[in-house]
């Protein structure tokens, strides 16, 4: 395996003071791949919305976009490779980090950008409406790789229910990122789950087993695993598996011990060589129908 960047990744996402979702998700596992992070928090909070109200530290928009410019102008800009986005604390932010990527964009041609659209769930959005269209309208277009579940995509392709995962490919062309990773596909084994990857002419399922109740953070991790693979110069079937099993490894050893946040410090080995069995599956794409002969 070639190793294909040595160079910085940006993480731009939540920042909590307890648990592992959102940047601290991501830097960890991406520093833990030997990725050197360059992370800056869009909003910062004391743990996940997840376990109940919380003060929410906010950045004015105005700050945050000096703080960009900072990085723009920055000497250090050229060293980055990738950049990683995730969730956002206002409607004006993703207009920002736009500014960013395309201003890496012209210091490293081969810079990948991986838009993690962090905006809702089967429960519908959990952020307003102007930061997710927002998300959409900025990023999306501008992403080499997206990594939404299911039920963000189907927010993101204008709201029809996404309930195969022919629907989900269908989806998922409309727009337009050479790369996308769906999370929570629709499963083909029993009591499973699985990450739907849509690439060029291919498109891949990772399954494993479903465990209910799972915590908060596992897209956060997902998204980093599978670029830091990548990065790591692995082909995108393999990238897939690994990540996929990274995740879920770390997912059942925190299930086992009965906790309520991912323990990335204790679970590190998961990451740098998972164990844990992926089913993969090839699944038809469009691009490979065959075309119907006319009457």
């Amino acid at each position: 395996m070639n190793r294909k960047s040595d160079g910085a990744v940006i993480v731009i996402s939540s920042h909590v003071v307890r648990g592992s979702v959102g940047n601290r998700a991501a830097v960890f596992a991406l520093e833990t791949l030997g990725h050197p992070v360059w992370a800056l928090p869009t909003i910062v909070l004391p743990w996940h919305p997840g376990h109940g109200p919380s003060t929410r530290l906010l950045f004015s928009d105005d700050d945050f976009d000096h703080a960009i410019d900072d990085l723009i102008r920055a000497p250090w800009l050229g060293e980055v490779s990738a950049i990683l986005s995730g969730y956002f604390g206002s409607p004006r932010q993703p207009a920002t980090v736009e500014r960013l990527v395309t201003a890496a964009r012209l210091q490293n041609p081969d810079l990948i950008y991986v838009c993690d659209p962090v905006m809702g769930d089967l429960g519908g959005l959990y952020v307003p409406v102007e930061t997710a269209s927002a998300i959409r309208d900025h990023l999306i277009p501008l992403a080499d790789i997206a990594t939404p579940n299911r039920y963000e995509l189907q927010w993101l392709a204008g709201g029809v229910e996404l309930a195969s995962n022919q629907s989900i490919i269908d989806a998922a062309l409309t727009l337009g990122p050479k790369r996308m990773l769906v999370t929570s596909a629709v499963p083909m084994m029993a009591g499973g789950t699985g990450n739907l990857l849509l690439s060029g002419r291919s498109a891949l399922l990772a399954e494993h087993r479903l465990i209910d109740n799972p915590p908060n953070g596992l897209g956060d991790l997902l998204a980093a695993v599978f670029l830091a693979r990548l990065l790591d110069g692995m082909d995108e079937e393999k990238a897939l598996q690994t990540a996929t099993a990274s995740v879920f490894e770390i997912l059942a050893r925190t299930a086992k011990r009965g906790g309520d946040e991912l323990a990335l410090e204790s679970d590190s080995s998961s990451l740098s060589t998972p164990m844990a069995m992926v089913q993969m599956r090839r699944l038809m794409h469009p691009a490979q129908r065959k075309p119907t002969r006319p009457q």
